[in-house]
């Protein structure tokens, strides 16, 4: 599940759109946002001419070659910028266009086109302060201090703001480019690269504004204080103003990756670990995002590992296992051990058909791990159509003798109800074992060894003889609460296969 969608979708577009829709999209947002963009930016030259050019202001000839040139490069510049935009953008997203696996050479053009297309725009910008700055020394020489100064700013400011548009503009492509994944080699222009220029437009800039201003009020004589007021208060407008659209822009392209990340990094925290964010920033951001899924990832693997493991060797010896180092080796804890095995299994599979036998025991082990589950007992090992389970180990139980009896009487009654085809015997037992990691370092399992096993499974062998098929040895009840020894009555004290003293034993009530 991905973690957040693109901003403002109403203009990129979901990210799921088809290939054509996002063609067309690119090209009419990217042209309509750059067209526009550089309008204002000769706007801010008007502008600004009026106010640094000396003496009341461009004269009528200057006025006049301006009034032509300007409307008339702007559109030249509009129709050789955007058609070059164009092309470039077209072919750099072919791939994309036709929905095929981008190369890593296709990888790096895409995520570095934003810069080649701000490249455009500078390159167009630059050939605007020649003809303007060629023109105002021919018409009002006074006044190329001015037109360098006015098409220089607006020229920074309609760079910046066009790199950050068509970065904008193009992240649905990224995104399909990164494909959830960021190489540090495939990267485009990274963060600092983009923090520098935007210094260079925040600080540099008007700092070189006040500079023009100073030198033209040392090196004119006709530069009253008036007017150099307006000077600076008309290049602090637009310093303000657009300066504030370029930081609001570039704080959005930096935050709203890591907004991303929080809100994915929170849901996992809440214990979802199918969230993915979508990876659409080429920088060092596209790495956050990246590194971020290869950690979910990886969480999720280790949650399916460990679910495996648990339904091998049961989610308390898995937990077990995860918080710390498993080693070989075991203590002596007093534990209690239930076993269950199938009476006549051999003489009822050879008289049924395997997928009969199959869904039998699997129903038959069904009720045996949900209700050993239940009562906080360890199924440790399934012995052909035997089951043998752990209470009070690995995981300390309180009251595990009850837990045992209670899980005996539970699964005694669900087996007769829903495995009415074949009887089982069942056999309780309490005393000292060996609990831990018994094998090879390569290869070893968990296990309980020590006469309570045995004891359980010798019951387990009277019990199919017994009604009810349930026996327990007397100490397992003496050591359960008052509740659960009321369910149990005394059944005499056999002596155990591979014992010389009697064992009391008791029977369901």
């Amino acid at each position: 599940m991905t973690a957040r969608r693109f901003g403002s979708e109403w203009l990129v577009g979901p990210p799921d759109q088809p290939s054509g829709r996002l063609r067309i999209r690119v090209q009419v947002v990217l042209t309509t946002l750059l067209v526009s963009t550089n309008v204002i930016g000769a706007a801010i030259v008007f502008g600004i001419t009026f106010l640094v050019t000396p003496g009341g202001g461009p004269n009528a000839a200057y006025l006049g070659a301006l009034a032509i040139a300007v409307p008339v490069y702007v559109g030249v510049a509009v129709l050789i910028g955007t058609g070059t935009i164009t092309v470039s953008a077209l072919r750099a997203l072919r791939w994309s266009i036709e929905d095929q696996e981008p190369t890593a050479r296709e990888r790096r053009t895409t995520l570095r086109l934003p810069w080649r297309l701000t490249l455009v725009q500078t390159v167009l910008w630059l050939g605007g302060l020649v003809i303007f700055t060629a023109i105002a020394a021919v018409k009002q020489p006074e006044a190329v201090l001015g037109a360098v100064f006015a098409v220089g700013i607006a020229g920074l400011v309609v760079s910046a703001i066009a790199y950050l548009f068509t970065e904008f503009v193009l992240r649905p492509v990224a995104a399909r480019a990164l494909q959830g994944r960021a190489d540090e080699g495939e990267m485009g222009a990274g963060v600092e690269r983009r923090m520098l220029l935007f210094w260079g437009l925040g600080t540099a800039a008007p700092v070189l504004g006040l500079v023009v201003a100073a030198l033209a009020a040392i090196t004119r004589d006709d530069t009253s204080i008036r007017r150099l007021a307006f000077i600076v208060l008309g290049l602090a407008a637009v310093v303000l103003l657009f300066g504030l659209l370029v930081t609001v822009l570039n704080a959005r392209s930096v935050v709203a990756p890591i907004d991303a990340v929080q809100q994915a990094m929170a849901r996992v925290a809440d214990g979802d670990l199918d969230v993915e964010v979508r990876v659409d920033d080429g920088t060092e951001l596209g790495l956050l995002q990246s590194g971020f899924n290869e950690m979910a990832q990886g969480l999720r693997e280790r949650e399916q590992i460990r679910e495996l493991f648990g339904r091998h060797v049961g989610r308390a010896v898995a937990q077990a296992a995860t918080d710390g180092e498993v080693e070989l080796g075991g203590e002596t804890r007093v534990v209690s051990v239930l076993m269950v095995d199938l009476i006549g299994s051999t003489t009822y599979a050879a008289t049924r058909s395997p997928a009969e036998v199959v869904a039998v025991l699997n129903r038959f082990f069904s009720v045996i791990v949900e209700e050993v589950d239940a009562h906080a007992g360890l199924v440790n090992k399934f012995m052909g159509d035997a089951v043998l389970a752990i209470f009070g180990a690995p995981v300390h139980l309180d009251d595990h003798a009850g837990a045992a009896l209670a899980s005996a009487r539970r699964i005694a009654a669900r087996l007769d109800q829903e495995v009415p085809e074949i009887g089982a015997g069942i056999g309780v037992s309490t005393g000292q074992a060996v609990a831990g990691n018994v094998g090879h370092r390569s290869r070893f399992e968990y296990t309980v060894i020590g006469d309570a096993v045995n004891a359980a499974a010798r019951l387990t062998e009277l019990a199919k003889d017994v009604d009810g098929h349930v026996l327990v040895a007397s100490a397992s009840v003496t050591a359960s609460g008052p509740d659960e020894q009321a369910f149990w009555q005394p059944h005499g004290s056999p002596v155990l296969r591979g014992r010389e003293e009697p064992t009391p034993v008791c029977v369901l009530a």
